[in-house]
């Protein structure tokens, strides 16, 4: 097996084929063809292509969540003053229940239900004769209980497969109580991952909250942040920025944010996205209705955020914000060096791998590449092909069977409340070479020989681990505990473990420090598998015709 180098300062890593080949020798043949279209060795010239956003091959341990995870777990969950009901067993609402450590300030109002869980708990007799009265009665009991000033109701699994209308169930409980009610067919089978969840909710956001209220808030300049969920508290961090800008912030999509927030969100002057594939929907489609533009930024690393936060003053041509900005900046720098001093003996020339959702796996790069560690490895739990290779390549994907089960919004543009000022704005800009509504991926951006797997198995970790020996690896609290015992630290980057925040200056200082621990203690060099000092059942893969 090929040896790798303690540190990696070329801009070309070791090729890795050796490696790809040992773990698709262990698959069955049609098994290893369809994973080797999603075990790629980068080369940012050639412009790669990987294979994403398939089915998980049965057998193989994934990362994967469900439909409804993304849907309630990742977009709804995090806002506040929503009585989300997950309709169906209690084991489903649990398990989406404060797993990612989204935090909120609620305010004066102080409506927060986030610590709560709720469910129709449905059991076997409800399986059998029907779930709708049951709903209807739960959505009583909450408004009875929380008064609150919406009710989302989750579809999973058994309730996809009884039937259940949980839109016809909303519809009556609207009328019956007043308030917003709305549901999602978001059964976790649906489509090939939580992406789906997260196409879901956008629309069902967007066709039932979106633009209900018109009302213009105070400040000079107003913006959405899309796809930041405040975990471990990344929104509180960047909202102080923006309040220092003086930019009313009025949604966050969903990090403490509120579902007052999400009717008025259409009246703002720009949309700026984080989360590429959680959130992309929305913003196409509030520009499409509402002329509102959008682009993408990246607060994750000190780097991106003086680049994100010049952007933003750059957009809105204020030269007194531009001013504002670099102050900023530059007050922030000089901790971030200091910081930097520090740790960067600890982690120069130390391997990375990330293996997340959303657009983490690309983001945390950054903050890697200013403590001088190299990202070897990296790739998406649910990614599409434009997540990782840039939006340019969406005129050339094929719609399949998963995709199709999704809605398909038919959005048009809102004659009443479009706002053709800012479609106007956008085209100065475009003419002057200012880029809206574009992603390149993560791959253009890493280097040469970088390995880039798709839905990864606990297999494929184990084997990549042993071929490069990270100083640490980046997932999620499904692989925490294997990977460990690899004696390889893992962190969290779903929900932080205990840590965070780590968007904006102050968070990656916050990073660095947490990393820097992590790959100096000399304890996971002493740690040793429970199956490398006893006997262990081998198994092999029959190769089977399917």
């Amino acid at each position: 097996m090929a040896k790798k180098t303690t540190k990696t300062s070329s801009p070309v890593l070791p090729d890795p084929t050796e490696i790809i080949e040992e773990i698709l020798a262990k698959y069955p043949n049609k098994v290893a063809k369809k994973r080797s279209k999603s075990i790629v060795i980068n080369d940012p010239e050639e412009k790669s292509e990987v294979q994403a956003n398939v089915r998980t091959i049965p057998g193989i341990i994934t990362q994967r969540g469900c439909c409804y995870a993304g849907c309630k777990g990742v977009v709804l969950g995090p806002t506040r003053d929503i009585v989300n009901i997950t309709h169906g067993p209690i084991g489903c609402g649990f398990y989406s229940w404060l797993t990612r450590r989204n935090q909120t300030d609620p305010g004066p109002e102080g409506e927060n239900y986030m610590p709560y869980c709720f469910s129709t708990d449905m059991q076997d007799s409800n399986i059998v004769f029907g779930g709708e009265k049951k709903l209807a009665q739960a959505i009583r009991e909450a408004y009875q209980i929380f008064n609150p000033h919406a009710i989302a109701i989750f579809s999973t699994c058994p309730i996809g497969l009884i039937g259940d209308d949980v839109h016809s169930v909303a519809k009556e409980m609207k009328a019956e109580l007043g308030i917003n009610v709305f549901g999602f067919s978001c059964e976790g089978y649906k489509g090939v991952s939580q992406s789906a969840g997260h196409h879901i909710a956008n629309n069902k956001i967007f066709s039932n909250v979106v633009g209900l209220d018109d009302t213009i808030r105070d400040g000079k300049y107003r913006v959405n942040l899309l796809g930041e969920y405040n975990i471990g508290g990344d929104a509180f961090v960047l909202e102080k920025y923006f309040e220092e800008l003086g930019i009313n912030l009025v949604a966050t999509y969903s990090g403490n944010s509120s579902i007052h927030d999400f009717e008025n969100s259409h009246t703002v002057d720009l949309n700026m996205v984080m989360c590429h594939r959680s959130i992309n929907y929305i913003a196409e489609m509030m520009e499409i209705k509402y002329g509102v533009p959008w682009f993408k930024v990246n607060f994750i690393g000190a780097e991106a955020t003086a680049k994100s936060l010049r952007k933003i003053a750059e957009y809105f041509e204020d030269e007194e914000m531009k001013a504002k900005v670099e102050e900023i900046i530059a007050r922030e720098m000089l901790e971030v060096e200091k910081a930097l001093k520090e740790v960067k003996p600890k982690t120069e020339g130390k391997l990375a791998m990330m293996f997340v959702g959303g657009s983490r796996a690309h983001h945390y790069q950054e903050l890697f590449t200013e403590m001088g560690m190299e990202t070897v490895s990296a790739g998406y739990e649910f990614a599409h092909r434009d997540d990782y290779e840039g939006r340019h390549v969406l005129p050339n994907l094929k719609v399949d069977a998963d995709s199709r089960n999704i809605e398909e919004l038919d959005v048009q543009k809102d004659e009443a409340k479009y706002r053709q000022e800012l479609a106007d704005k956008k085209a100065g800009l475009v003419e002057k070479g200012y880029t809206f509504s574009d992603y390149d991926g993560m791959m253009p951006e890493m280097k040469k020989n970088a390995l880039v797997i798709d839905d990864i198995s606990h297999w494929e970790a184990e084997k990549i681990i042993e071929f490069y020996k990270p100083a640490i690896f980046c997932a999620g609290i499904k692989e925490k505990y294997v990977i460990q015992k690899y004696g390889v630290p893992l962190k969290q980057l779903h929900s932080y473990d205990y840590g965070g925040p780590y968007a904006g200056f102050k968070g990656a200082i916050n990073f660095y420090n947490e990393i820097s621990r992590m790959v100096s203690a000399t304890i996971w060099s002493k740690l040793k598998a429970p199956w490398k000092n006893e006997p262990v059942l081998v198994g092999k893969f029959a190769d089977a015709p399917y």
